[in-house]
């Protein structure tokens, strides 16, 4: 019973691999991703760190001392010499302390800086959110490339068995003497340069499986069977085909360019809080010690009171950090409106990819049947020697080359709707 539910088991197809599966391996496996969301981590632990320097700082510390010989106050007291008991007994030294500081004015330094690494971490989010469309670009790409390189291998293939099939004619009309030699070794050759595509179609197949399944974090050796794309993911073809509306939703929502503006806020909130480090820094402070002695009327001490701090002359550390600062800033406001260009040409660039695949599909499908059409009706002449092997070999590429334009610009199709949304910031 239970080999027989094995075998059943066994028996069933396994599932293609979807785009959308692609997409979730990707997500949770892919190292540069990883690496991203760590630095994500990093960026917010930054910010708890920064709004930690508003609460008090508590810290204890401890010695033991051990001297050679232990001291003693000596001084003269009525023409004589005093010499007190050694200061420490058994000439071995305890201390300790707690000291506990609260921050009462900056100059906004702390404030700034909260807002400072609030924003970096904001900014680490949405690069985080950027990377995650990027990679899932870069694998419906892949994707893509996988599916192409196996039709261009699958279209090869079928011109090389019709090549052969022509070789097998001809040589049995070279024998009957009906076609000239010459025929068969022009339809020889042609099959050889087929083969040859055959291999470098081959080739290329390994190789985007290879970067597919490295983009997966799976083994670069492993044969995905992928499924046949029919157009886009729903969730990621575009609503509008109007190209102003378009660009206006990507500057609204790419997230890279979120980032970029968080990145150029913080820089300045950087430069703000450096240079109130150059104003006067106002503490409140509490100190407890244990001082072992033998000599002092007790032990333990505590205190309270007001630490005061400004730095009048440091050698324009101060003054050239806080420009380092802002300067980092201005180039990154720079880059933002940079990339503000970039993102409305990459929006065109795709709403016009998309424009011309969706034109040639419907032109290269019907290329397709007439091609078919033409090699049947040259083969057909020429079996009764009413037309060349040329026309016949001729047709013969024609026809290849009409199916790998069908194809290409079916999967071009699919792609530039994915690249669109990509490019509009939708493609979460």
């Amino acid at each position: 019973m239970m080999r027989a539910l094995l075998l059943c088991l066994v028996a069933l197809p396994l599932q293609a691999e979807t785009l959308a599966d692609a997409w979730n391996l990707a997500l949770e496996r892919n190292n540069a991703l990883a690496a991203v969301r760590n630095q994500v981590d990093a960026a917010r632990a930054d910010a708890d760190a920064a709004r930690a320097e508003r609460w008090p700082r508590l810290s204890v510390d401890g010695s033991y001392q051990r001297f050679g010989d232990a001291p003693a106050f000596s001084f003269p007291v009525g023409g004589q010499d005093f010499l007190s008991p050694p200061l420490v007994d058994d000439d071995d030294f305890y201390a300790a302390r707690a000291h506990i500081e609260l921050p009462v004015f900056t100059a906004g330094r702390i404030t700034a800086g909260i807002e400072s690494a609030e924003l970096g971490a904001r900014a680490a989010g949405s690069a985080s959110d950027s990377a995650v469309q990027d990679l899932k670009l870069a694998v419906a790409s892949a994707y893509v490339d996988v599916l192409r390189a196996g039709r261009s291998l699958a279209a090869t293939e079928s011109q090389v068995d019709s090549l052969r099939s022509l070789v097998n004619d001809v040589t049995v009309m070279v024998e009957q003497e009906t076609v000239a030699k010459n025929d068969l070794l022009a339809a020889k050759l042609t099959l050889a340069e087929a083969e040859q595509d055959r291999l470098r179609a081959a080739n290329r197949l390994s190789l985007a499986r290879a970067q597919y399944n490295r983009l997966l974090g799976e083994p670069l050796d492993r044969i995905p069977e992928l499924a046949e794309l029919h157009g886009a993911p729903p969730d990621t073809a575009a609503t509008d085909n109007s190209l102003d509306a378009l660009v206006a939703t990507a500057i609204a929502r790419r997230s890279d360019l979120a980032s970029l503006d968080a990145r150029t806020r913080s820089l300045d909130e950087r430069a703000r809080s450096a240079r109130a480090a150059g104003w006067p820094q106002v503490s409140l402070m509490a100190d407890y010690q244990y001082q072992e002695n033998q000599v002092l009327d007790r032990e333990d001490f505590s205190l309270v009171g007001i630490g005061f701090n400004w730095t009048v002359f440091d050698g324009g550390r101060i003054r050239n950090q806080a420009e380092s600062f802002a300067n980092a800033g201005r180039a990154a406001g720079r880059s933002r409106d940079d990339l503000r260009s970039r993102i409305e040409l990459d929006v065109r660039q795709a709403w016009l990819d998309r424009e011309e695949a969706n034109a040639r599909v419907a032109v290269t499908r019907e290329a397709v049947a007439q091609a078919e059409e033409n090699l049947r009706v040259a083969r057909e002449l020429y079996s009764v020697g009413l037309t060349t092997n040329t026309v016949v070999l001729d047709a013969e590429a024609l026809r290849r080359k009409a199916v790998g334009n069908a194809d290409n610009a079916r999967f071009d199709q699919v792609l530039s709707d994915i690249r669109l949304a990509r490019a509009t910031g939708g493609l979460q």
